[in-house]
């Protein structure tokens, strides 16, 4: 069996490959060809690495001819909060170069499966004071920001498809191999997000489970599927992650407080929530790792460096307090639109 996998040097996309080529199977990664990129491919050993460009029609086409795969694993994305300062690329990229391999795909005489990755960004903001119940597949989606709507819309394409499909929208990945060096981009758009919108945290190597999983378990064609981790342990607060986390490091208090959502409005809100994760349990059977699993293995890992990071919390704190979107902005609620707009870009639907 060959699995083709795309964004195959991001987060998600190198625990998959991993995870895959440590089942047996044969795995082409593809990604662009960055020095980024051929970096982390010298750290994969028994893996077929292809650059190519999602956007280009024709070379999408000449890899999946060439490479013949049973099974497409569509990982590659421009994210959040990236998306929302390129705006065009990631049109290009979410959408049309989905449509792009979808169209390889459907040329091959042996029709592969195709294992998409969406987002529960479809939702649409959720806030947790009016909501009820928790997010399933079949709940109304109703984006609020671009990428959500550019999920939407990929989602949409995989389904009018003539080939065997299954999508998981995954919730808050999260790994245990920590780095500090963080962009700017990316620490200000967690510290706008409200502190008490709910979060289904999942580790990233059961999401790379899952996605094996669905390669091959005939229980997933057809179905939308909600990833994230264990209800009793996963469950969590936006503004606990982080928190946490960095406890866990030895760096308590080391991150800026932040700010709740206003209860009285269901717009001021990011999508996130707490899922139903039981049917994609039953069919995948990824969830592995617990979140107090987690917390264990970084300590561990962390080791004496905790005494240090212990140290330097209070600094942090501060630091990260003046960098936060909400440093010296009037009002007592997470007002996280306006904070994206100001500074990563238009963040509304296409």
């Amino acid at each position: 069996m060959t699995v083709l996998v795309t964004g195959a040097f991001g987060l998600v996309g190198s625990a998959t490959v991993r995870q895959i080529a440590g089942e047996g199977r044969r795995v082409v990664a593809t990604d662009l060809d960055v020095p980024a990129n051929r970096a982390a491919a010298e750290t994969m050993s028994g893996v077929e690495v292809r650059y190519a460009d999602l956007t280009d029609p024709a070379a999408i086409e000449r890899l999946v001819a060439e490479v013949k795969p049973t099974a497409i694993v569509h990982l590659a994305a421009i994210i959040a909060p990236f998306c929302y300062s390129r705006r065009a690329l990631a049109r290009k990229v979410n959408v049309d170069g989905t449509a792009n391999l979808l169209a390889a795909a459907a040329k091959l005489a042996d029709r592969p499966r195709f294992v998409h990755a969406s987002s529960i960004a479809v939702y649409g903001p959720r806030n947790p004071h009016t909501v009820t119940g928790v997010l399933r597949a079949d709940t109304p989606t109703v984006p609020g920001d671009l990428y959500g709507s550019q999920k939407l819309a990929a989602e949409e394409l995989v389904r009018a498809s003539e080939l065997d499909w299954a999508i998981l929208r995954l919730g808050g990945v999260i790994s245990v191999n920590l780095s500090l060096n963080q962009p700017e981009e990316m620490l200000y758009f967690e510290s706008v997000l409200p502190t008490d919108g709910r979060l289904q945290t999942v580790d990233v190597r059961d999401v790379a489970s899952a996605f094996s999983a669905a390669t091959v378990r005939d229980g997933a064609v057809g179905k939308t599927l909600l990833i994230g981790g264990d209800d009793a342990t996963h469950r969590q607060l936006q503004g606990e992650v982080a928190e946490r986390v960095a406890g866990a490091m030895g760096m308590s208090g080391g991150f800026s407080a932040g700010r709740p959502g206003n209860p009285d409005s269901d717009v001021d809100w990011f999508a996130t929530d707490w899922m139903d994760t039981a049917e994609a349990q039953q069919i995948l059977e990824f969830q592995q790792h617990s979140w107090p699993e987690m917390m264990a293995q970084i300590r561990a890992d962390t080791g004496a460096k905790r005494v240090l990071f212990k140290l330097a919390g209070p600094i942090a704190r501060a630091v990260l307090s003046r960098r936060s979107a909400y440093h010296r902005w009037p009002g007592q609620y997470a007002d996280p639109w306006t904070a994206i707009r100001a500074r990563l870009g238009d963040p509304k639907p296409d």
